[in-house]
């Protein structure tokens, strides 16, 4: 019996991480599964045969993706080409709807059963996709306990598995090994600057991140500044900006949970770094920045009152968010000094993280997600 095939499509660096772990949890309960598609560098360590590159697609903002149409659309027709040869049993979509929602129909429209992992946001806006997801999706799995009650109203088959992020948010380091690895001086107070994952979203964010370190610092001259390098990320690409700014900031390569860990506050770009924050329970500053024409007509169209995880999932500002014109350096480094200088300000936002944890289920999300996965291709089998 030939082995089944899977069509993944990650193409983020969060879906990434979460794809490379459920291809791990399937692997554990079938090793024969092979997986091809669209994803980083966490996929192709598990083996994924990866046709495009994930940093190619990755866009935040609306009209930016004007800027990676090429890549977009040359990704769409040749995995549609793959979907013809190579008639995989089983197609897994990673959030990334734009992209994935079309893949979606084309898989549908030939047959293919499709899984989409991790909801696209549209109980924040753009909720009409619930209709062409009911249509085109056979299973969708999602990640916080409001997302199945959506699905589930529409006719969509939905299964709720917890956050997969309660397993993978581990330092790797006990704090004070980190730091000293880090080059960190202990008795110095250390601020973990978190630009993004994106390049375009660098260049909007790490500048402005640089200069709130310069007047933090000159607020309180004992505090230290630390960037993790997203995954793609080098210091070649961070050094011309680093290089404007007289103040001193460590980076690191890969150890990104043991940088959040010896941090005592995080600024942070809007995603998956929030929760992740969350999840060690750190003290953040939420940033957000897109194109002028991006965020008007985000504006008209997005229907929540937060834009970050931890806060969408309280239902309330758990930690402070500076979006577009407020994001900007005096902003940012008012609302950091604020928390540096409150200790009872920094224990509620770490309770009601806490809280948040709590909320998001169960630790095995990836082990219930790959029993899923398994249970789809048994029955393509038969």
């Amino acid at each position: 019996m030939e082995p089944k095939k899977v069509l993944m499509v990650a193409g983020e660096a969060s879906g990434d991480l979460h794809g490379a772990h459920l291809v791990e949890a399937v692997h554990a309960i079938d090793p024969e599964v092979r997986f091809f598609g669209v994803g980083g560098q966490g996929l192709k360590r598990r083996g994924v045969e990866l046709l495009y590159s994930s940093d190619s697609l990755a866009v935040v903002g609306i009209t930016e993706v004007l800027f990676r149409l090429k890549p977009i659309l040359k990704a769409l027709r040749g995995l549609k080409k793959a979907l013809e040869q190579r008639r995989p049993d089983l197609v897994i979509l990673i959030d990334f709807p734009d992209f994935n929602l079309r893949l979606a129909r084309m898989a549908s429209q030939k047959g293919i059963p499709v899984l989409y992992y991790i909801s696209p946001q549209v109980w924040a806006w753009r909720k009409g996709r619930i209709r062409q997801i009911a249509r085109w999706v056979k299973k969708m799995i999602v990640l916080f306990p409001f997302e199945a009650p959506l699905y589930r109203a529409a006719g969509v088959d939905v299964a709720w598995v917890g956050h997969p992020l309660l397993d993978i948010v581990k330092p790797s380091l006990p704090a004070d090994e980190a730091m000293r690895r880090f080059g960190l001086d202990p008795a110095r107070r250390t601020i973990g600057l978190l630009p993004g994952s994106r390049s375009h979203e660098i260049e909007r964010l790490l500048p402005i991140l640089l200069d709130s370190a310069r007047l933090l610092q000159r607020e309180m001259p004992d505090l230290q500044f630390i960037i993790p390098m997203a995954p793609g990320i080098s210091k070649a690409d961070l050094s011309p900006w680093l290089e404007k700014v007289p103040v001193d900031v460590t980076l690191v390569e890969g150890q990104g949970y043991d940088v959040m860990n010896v941090s005592e506050l995080l600024i942070s770009a809007s995603g998956t770094a929030t929760l992740e924050g969350t999840i060690l329970k750190k003290p953040m500053i939420i940033v957000y920045r897109v194109s002028p024409l991006s965020y008007l007509i985000a504006k008209t169209l997005v229907k929540v009152k937060y834009i970050g995880l931890v806060n969408l999932v309280a239902g309330s500002e758990v930690a402070p968010e500076l979006i577009q014109g407020n994001a900007n350096p005096e902003r940012i480094a008012g609302e950091a000094l604020k928390i540096l200088r409150n200790p009872d300000l920094q224990g509620k936002m770490t309770e009601a993280m806490a809280e948040v944890c709590r909320s998001l289920g169960e630790p095995g999300a990836a082990q219930r997600a790959a029993r899923i996965v398994c249970s789809l291709l048994d029955s393509a089998e038969r």
